[in-house]
């Protein structure tokens, strides 16, 4: 028979590569969209006419419309994915993060153990919860000290998850998924935003990139890999908590340098198949520190990159680097996309949609 399953957070990044993940793998899949005046299935286009594909407009913050999706739906697994998910934005919008991202993971729970006690859960925690890391790698055992609205959030869906799957036998599992990137990431995440702005200065179309602290060093991994295991913790026989993860840290300075690299090779691929010579190289030189430091391009003859402190967290997190073993040993889960592979995805599609789909 058929498995149904319901994905809260369906048209973000994860949502949309778990929807074709369990499309392919013949789910029935529904999701929960908001209602919104503007189209907001973008990175759902592709499945949106798919038979096995059903939306429900629903909110996290509203328990009515939850508790209704989950009676009419009656899903066998359920994927939490739904969340204001951007660190910087939470400290501005701290009440919002909490009603959704805390609190509405317990709205679901408690629909699912009055409608569907034995639906199957996950529930996307985040590496934010290890915040000033009390141990290097951080694994499942590694205590939490959040330092964000954010992360204090996704600590309560955490601990609200494990206290009801220990009270009323849930299965609900808890996945500590550190940075995980693709095409498909948000325009204002620092990834997508370093990618996007480079396409653009390569095409002359902006002049520079204001970002925020250069050093943080974050485990970056590729998203489809990580919805794979997502899936991998609801086919066990036991619910349990999981950190995925790469096992690698790089900072935000290396991913800028990695995908300057991939722009030039680019540049130098294109120039020997076409005629093409108005893009120009990225020769990058760091110059100054602090708040007072540039990325220099020398043949340019000017700075793409700057330091802008709005950018900067009110707590910062300056490392974050996980251990996945368990996942590796238990759920036979591992990272399969490399640092360097993953900016040169980014990379490679933000120049050719910018320089060739206007």
């Amino acid at each position: 028979m058929k498995k149904k399953c319901l994905i809260t957070g369906i048209t973000g990044q994860d949502g949309s590569y778990l929807a074709e993940l369990l499309l392919n793998k013949g789910y029935d899949v529904h999701g929960i969209i908001r209602r919104s005046s503007s189209i907001n299935t973008s990175r759902l286009d592709h499945i949106y006419n798919n038979e096995n594909l059903t939306l429900h407009y629903g909110d996290m913050s509203d328990s009515l419309s939850i508790d209704g999706i989950i009676q009419k739906v009656m899903p066998d697994e359920i994927y939490n994915l739904a969340a204001q998910s951007h660190v910087k934005v939470s400290f501005e919008i701290p009440e919002y993060t909490g009603q959704v991202d805390a609190l509405g993971t317990l709205k679901l729970i408690e629909a699912v153990k009055k409608h569907t006690p034995k639906t199957k859960i996950y529930n996307a925690t985040t590496s934010e919860l290890y915040g000033k890391v009390q141990e290097i790698p951080q694994k499942e055992t590694t205590p939490f000290y959040p330092r964000s609205p954010y992360g204090v959030a996704k600590l309560y869906s955490y601990w609200i998850s494990k206290n009801y799957r220990e009270s009323y036998d849930m299965f609900i599992s808890n996945g500590i998924l550190f940075n995980h990137e693709s095409e498909r990431r948000g325009e204002t995440f620092v990834t997508r935003k370093i990618t996007i702005a480079l396409s653009k200065i390569l095409d002359n179309t902006q002049d520079y990139i204001s970002l925020g602290n250069l050093d943080a060093k974050r485990d970056w991994g590729y998203a489809p890999d990580y919805v794979d295991g997502m899936w991998r913790m609801l086919q066990i026989d036991k619910p349990d908590d999981f950190v995925l993860s790469t096992n690698e840290t790089h900072s935000i300075r290396e991913f800028i340098e990695e995908s300057i690299k991939y722009c030039n090779d680019w540049i130098d691929e294109i120039r020997t198949s076409q005629t093409e010579k108005r893009f120009v190289k990225f020769d990058l030189e760091w110059i100054g520190s602090g708040e007072d430091e540039i990325g220099y391009c020398k043949n340019r003859k000017t700075p793409i990159i700057k330091i802008d402190k709005k950018y900067y967290r009110p707590a910062e997190v300056d490392l974050l680097i996980g251990d996945s073993t368990k996942a590796k040993d238990v759920l036979g889960w591992v990272a399969k996309t490399k640092f360097n592979e993953l900016v040169k995805k980014m990379m490679i599609f933000d120049i050719r949609e910018q320089l060739y789909k206007k």
